[in-house]
C-alpha cells in the first residue's frame, strides 16, 4: 500500500488549495485519515481527522476554513483549504488507516509531505 500526497503550492493569503492523498494497492477502503502539518521549527500537528462513522475533527486554527473529505471510489482523501493565511504555511502530511482487500488486516502509513506556502 502506498499513500501519495499532492496539491501543495504557493498561494496568496485568502486563496484556496486542495490537497489530495491517494491510496494505492490492495485496498478495500480507507477506515480513517488525517492531515497533519509541520512548520519550520515547530512540531507536527493534527490539522483535520476523519474516521468512518464519526464526525471529522479540526484544529481550532483551521475550523471553518478547512474541510477533510473522502472519495471511496478513488481511494483518496482530500483537504480543502480556504481563506488561507500565512500561518498556514507548512509541509502537510497525510496519514491513513486502510482496510486491506483481505478484509481482516489494516495498514497505517504516511504519505510524503507536500509544501504549502501562503504569501501575505
Amino acid at each position: 500500500v502506498q499513500l501519495q500526497a499532492s496539491g501543495g503550492g504557493l498561494v496568496q493569503a485568502g486563496g484556496s488549495l486542495r490537497l489530495s492523498c491517494a491510496a494505492s494497492g490492495s485496498i478495500a477502503s480507507i477506515f480513517a485519515a488525517g492531515w497533519y502539518r509541520q512548520a519550520p521549527g515547530k512540531q507536527r500537528e493534527l490539522v483535520a481527522g476523519w474516521r468512518s462513522g464519526l464526525s471529522a475533527n479540526y484544529a481550532d486554527s483551521v475550523k471553518g476554513r478547512f474541510t477533510i473529505s473522502r472519495d471511496n471510489a478513488k481511494n483518496t482523501v482530500y483537504l480543502q483549504m480556504n481563506s488561507l493565511k500565512p500561518e498556514d504555511t507548512a509541509v502537510y502530511y497525510c496519514n491513513a488507516t486502510i482496510l486491506l482487500s483481505s478484509g481482516n488486516c489494516y495498514y497505517t502509513g504516511w504519505g510524503q509531505g507536500t509544501l504549502v506556502t501562503v504569501s501575505s
